[in-house]
């Protein structure tokens, strides 16, 4: 009894005000204002993308014969200018803030961060000789790139600033003119230092600063073989990296995705063989049974936000989480709840999905469970459908079954404190 009292006056008096000092920090509330900007984009991306990709044939064949063949590539136009600038619409948003909070011109500031970070991508030239930036480098691939630059970049720019190596102008020149050359030397500071930089990593086997995370993690995943401990460093290092604001999917997918391709590709043709299936690690093994909701196995999460909230703000989050995450698009989870950058979600993110890997692997290993067939089912096909339309089985539905509930079941404390600190928050603010 003593020792678990004493366990509980540690977490009271030490951890919680330590994280809560950290949460509080301004660079910390930055970066969550700043990617909070990014969330109505999400969302518009998020439900354009489910109507271009809905997993019916049918469906899919009628809107083909009624639109024409590329009804779905038009349709994502929307999709592209939307979701897929989510690192630009972050590096602003989180520049902006942290500016503010220093009472330092933060548009101006915002301005120059939304520079650095193009300064950070390579260009790329057609045969007309015509420049454009590639719309990958803007979207979740680059948003460790935004934070950095949104974060460390504007904190120079502020710095120079209260050094006052700026351009003064007379009092009677308009407001806009005067922050607009009081920006030019810490503006032009700025870009010079990203420009160094980037001119010193061009030097190096990276080539390029969207290469470096890339060119740190290559090495190490590419060792990774189609194993249980793989798939669960593979998975486990999928979730830390979404933790920081990476794009953990795509950043290990990049190495580890021929890997599962080529397993699933085995899989296909002992099943056309008649042979045994000889993988059970897949491209479906991962999309199909551990990302159910997304990355982090976030859909038992989203059917808890949408139904179990008591407070206002997660009853509002709710309704706008639950139809994409049934499509298994979390981004408005990630970003809305947030998961990133948020201690308090660290562990359900990481417990869930690895929990995941685990049953799944297990029981397709003893036999409880067929093996993913090669099939390439889409993975935006809603779980339990994509389960038995992976194996062929209705095993694999039931599979799935059994890892949202268990996902759910992880997620629940973790989610239900956050619910109850929320409706504390809107109640003292009822007060007030």
């Amino acid at each position: 009894m003593a020792q678990e009292k004493s366990k509980n006056s540690f977490l009271t008096t030490k951890l919680i005000p330590f994280f809560q000092k950290i949460s509080a920090e301004r660079h910390m509330v930055a970066l969550r204002d700043g990617m909070a900007a990014a969330i109505p984009m999400i969302i518009i991306g998020s439900m354009f993308m489910i109507i271009a990709q809905f997993p019916v044939k049918g469906y899919l064949a009628f809107m083909a014969q009624t639109f024409g063949p590329h009804w779905a590539d038009i349709l994502q136009y929307i999709t592209n200018a939307s979701f897929h600038i989510m690192g630009l619409v972050a590096v602003a948003g989180i520049s902006y803030n942290l500016a503010k909070s220093y009472k330092v011109d933060s548009f101006s500031a915002m301005i120059v961060a939304v520079g650095a970070f193009i300064l950070t991508i390579p260009l790329k030239t057609d045969k007309a000789g015509n420049m454009w930036v590639p719309l990958k480098e803007l979207d979740s691939s680059g948003l460790f790139i935004a934070i950095l630059v949104g974060l460390f970049i504007t904190d120079f720019y502020v710095w120079i600033v209260h050094k006052n190596w700026t351009i003064k102008m007379p009092a009677s020149v308009p407001p806009a003119i005067i922050n607009s050359f009081a920006s030019l030397i810490p503006g032009a500071l700025s870009l010079f230092l990203v420009w160094l930089i980037r001119l010193g990593v061009e030097a190096t086997p990276m080539h390029s600063i969207p290469n470096v995370i890339t060119f740190f993690l290559q090495d190490p995943l590419s060792k990774l073989s189609n194993t249980l401990p793989g798939a669960l460093v593979a998975e486990g290092l999928v979730c830390v990296l979404w933790i920081f604001g990476i794009h953990g999917s795509n950043t290990v997918a990049g190495v580890m995705q021929p890997i599962w391709l080529s397993a699933m590709a085995q899989n296909a043709a002992a099943l056309k063989a008649g042979h045994a299936l000889p993988n059970i690690v897949t491209q479906q093994f991962f999309d199909n049974f551990v990302h159910m909701g997304g990355s982090g196995a976030t859909l038992g999460l989203a059917l808890m936000i949408a139904f179990l909230s008591k407070s206002k703000e997660y009853k509002t989050l709710g309704e706008l989480v639950i139809g994409p995450a049934i499509f298994n698009v979390n981004e408005p989870i990630i970003f809305g709840l947030p998961i990133v950058m948020n201690y308090k979600m660290v562990i359900p993110f990481i417990a869930a999905p690895l929990t995941n890997v685990t049953t799944t692997y297990l029981a397709m290993k003893w036999g409880w469970v067929a093996k993913t067939m090669g099939v390439a089912v889409p993975w935006t096909t809603p779980p339990i459908m994509s389960g038995i339309l992976a194996t062929g089985h209705i095993s694999g539905g039931v599979m799935q079954i059994i890892n949202i509930i268990l996902d759910t079941l992880i997620y629940y404390f973790f989610f239900k404190s956050m619910d109850n600190e929320k409706v504390k928050a809107e109640q003292a603010l009822a007060t007030e």
